[in-house]
């Protein structure tokens, strides 16, 4: 016991005169930047779920949350909105709302914190194991850095600030994409599982399953429809009243009606700035059949160059652009779900990254930076200015993503090594792996 007492100030000691004391040969490069980033990246995660968070701001993503809890608590109904007002909604399904019922046993304030603080624990996991993924190790400058990029960005600002629960759909995407990846069958199905949750309240990452059913990992699919079919059948026919909604139906017949229809407010898709700013409708379905096309185009080259031969690449690229047209061209794209676009924008560590070019950059910016561009002297080229930052940044984003790897197949094709892949001569060609 006594010798414990003395490890401790002796370990603190040695620690302090580690940080402060003069250095007996030049820091290299890395330590420099771990002490500059490290400081920045814990006041950063302060800043945002300690500060502004709990301040929080006139949008309120959690206060519909937690009445719907509250009301399963009591038996109430709990989809009984009236859709014509623009606040936030409450559009979880049955299984998503027993998914939250823990939170109704909490007074509203300690609820939000404790909501605020699972995102935030969630959102700096899902960097630690981006980082993993992308073969970085914790004690490298990559983790400081993700962090410090992260909670810049307008998606994880906002979605602390309004008290959404994107920071642990996004750790779930993650888990998804270790579980497909780490090339062990059985975790399959724990990427299923993963992926299922997230559907359970929201079917952000819906699009994804895509990517299993490509690359024939049919366990992971069996498990992400399992999971929130399981959740709503026990929301609707749970024998403890406390855990059953009392109005499953209203869920169909009217929230998800809202849900399909086009709003023209707080919507950056295409249809949503196109019927504000009152496009003609064969206008906003041309733009719609346009970028649809650009996707369909770059998943094919996407799958057929680069599925076997570069896994990571092929699977976190194709979920940025599947992601990225889900949000264009469904009825609702809202600006932080750009939140969700954090391992593909990862790939910019990989050589044969789609995005080490300016014009991704200035995508990037559109639908990451956390300028606001309102103008109080030109209020409504302000507002077009802000308006449509996320929907020319994910247009955009489309637009070089398949002309990166339109202008790589031209080359290779002119080249004659199409059967090598298509990434630039420089690059060792890598060989396929197995299925």
């Amino acid at each position: 016991m006594y010798g414990a007492l003395v490890a401790a100030p002796d370990s603190i000691r040695t620690g302090l005169l580690k940080a402060f004391a003069p250095r007996t040969s030049p820091p290299s490069t890395a330590t420099v930047l771990r002490s500059i980033l490290w400081p920045i990246a814990i006041l950063m995660v302060i800043h945002r779920s300690y500060v502004l968070a709990t301040n929080g701001y006139i949008t309120d993503d959690y206060g519909p949350v937690y009445r719907a809890v509250v009301n399963l608590k009591h038996g109430w109904d709990i989809y009984n909105e009236h859709f014509d007002q623009v606040d936030p909604h409450y559009l979880y399904p049955p299984g998503g709302t027993l998914l939250m019922a823990p939170f109704g046993y909490l007074p509203v304030d300690a609820s939000r914190y404790w909501f605020i603080t699972i995102n935030t624990i969630a959102i700096v996991i899902a960097a630690c194991l981006l980082v993993r993924l992308f073969k970085y190790s914790l004690t490298s400058v990559a983790l400081p850095a993700l962090i410090v990029a992260m909670f810049c960005t307008e998606s994880v600002v906002n979605t602390l600030v309004f008290g959404n629960i994107n920071g642990c759909i996004l750790l779930l995407e993650v888990l998804f994409f270790r579980w497909l990846l780490d090339g062990k069958v059985k975790n399959q199905w724990w990427a299923g599982v993963a992926i299922g949750l997230s559907l359970v309240v929201k079917p952000l990452l819906g699009p994804l399953l895509l990517l299993p059913l490509l690359n024939r990992q049919w366990r992971s699919l069996v498990t992400a429809v399992a999971v929130p079919v399981v959740f709503n059948l026990a929301a609707v026919f749970s024998p403890v009243a406390r855990l059953r909604v009392s109005d499953p139906m209203n869920f169909v017949t009217r929230t998800l009606r809202y849900i399909f229809t086009t709003r023209d407010y707080f919507n950056s898709s295409i249809a949503g700035n196109g019927i504000y700013y009152g496009l003609p409708m064969w206008l906003i379905l041309l733009l719609r059949i346009a970028f649809l096309a650009l996707a369909v185009a770059s998943l094919w080259l996407l799958y057929r160059y680069y599925r076997t031969r570069d896994p990571l690449f092929w699977m976190a690229t194709s979920s940025g652009v599947l992601l990225i047209a889900s949000y264009l061209l469904l009825s609702l794209g809202q600006g932080y779900y750009s939140m969700m676009l954090f391992p593909f924008l990862m790939t910019v560590v990989l050589p044969n990254s789609v995005i080490r070019n300016w014009p991704a950059w200035l995508a990037i910016y559109g639908f990451m930076s956390a300028d606001r561009w309102l103008l109080g002297h030109w209020p409504t080229t302000g507002r077009f200015l802000e308006y449509m930052k996320f929907t020319y940044g994910w247009s955009l984003m489309l637009i070089v993503v398949f002309c990166v790897l339109y202008f790589r197949y031209l080359d290779a094709k002119a080249d004659g090594r199409l059967e090598n892949g298509i990434d630039p001569t420089w690059m060792k060609p890598k060989e396929p792996v197995p299925a």
